[in-house]
């Protein structure tokens, strides 16, 4: 079962003063203004579109997973999803219309603004898909993984991913290009699944000061959950 959300008008939330502090910049700045203008156009012009499909684990193997005929290599997402049979793979895009008004932006500072403001709509965004989905679906407690955020699940792994939800493109407006990054570029895709405990790609990402990470790395981890 396949199934669209689109979110706009009041389902679009900035929290202006999350947003100041991602920026730097203050209440007294002279360039508040200017960024609440701009948080106010971006919320009129978001349709942030996303979709998801009910779908199935039919087999697992050490380093893989088989969910509605469509095979996943990953060792971690095999152990992850190791008592899991239904999952949830989705695509969420702000769109071209976000994409093309943050990037006309004249000026370079409030092209920088506007960027960083569409990536506030879709985190927070994504946060109330989960929410409606877990709530929708009686899901507890849920974790997420997403091709390419570990060397374990590449980027290529997109492929499979969009195979298994259907036509994505002429659902909500997303492609993969030939490096199987998404277009637009301001869209995230992932399975979302039921689990218990805390799971985070972070846990397994070295990558130092990124500005997206959710849990401390953890060097062990790997050794001692998810090495065969």
């Amino acid at each position: 079962m396949i199934t669209k959300l689109v979110y706009e008008g009041d389902s679009i939330t900035i929290d202006m003063e999350q947003l100041c502090k991602v920026l730097r910049v203050k209440a007294e700045s002279p360039h508040f203004a200017g960024i609440q203008e701009l948080a106010l156009a971006a919320r009129k012009i978001a349709t942030v579109k996303a979709v998801y499909k009910v779908a199935f684990v039919e087999a697992k193997s050490e380093s893989s997973v088989t969910i509605d005929g469509i095979t996943f290599t990953s060792r971690v997402l095999s152990v992850n999803l190791a008592d899991t049979y239904r999952v949830f793979p989705y695509v969420i895009t702000c769109g071209e219309e976000l994409a093309a008004w943050a990037k006309n932006q004249q000026d370079m500072l409030d092209n920088y603004y506007a960027d960083t403001i569409t990536e506030m709509i879709l985190k927070n965004t994504r946060q109330t898909f989960f929410e409606q989905l877990d709530e929708h679906w009686g899901l507890e407690s849920t974790a997420n993984m997403n091709p390419g955020s570990l060397a374990d699940w590449p980027i290529t792994e997109q492929r499979p991913l969009f195979k298994l939800i259907g036509d994505v493109e002429a659902l909500i407006g997303v492609r993969l290009n030939e490096s199987c990054l998404m277009v637009p570029i301001k869209s995230v895709s992932g399975i979302h699944f039921p689990k218990q405990g805390s799971w985070e790609n972070c846990q397994l990402c070295p990558r130092e000061n990124c500005p997206g990470r959710k849990a401390p790395y953890d060097e062990h981890l790997f050794e001692e959950k998810f090495k065969l």
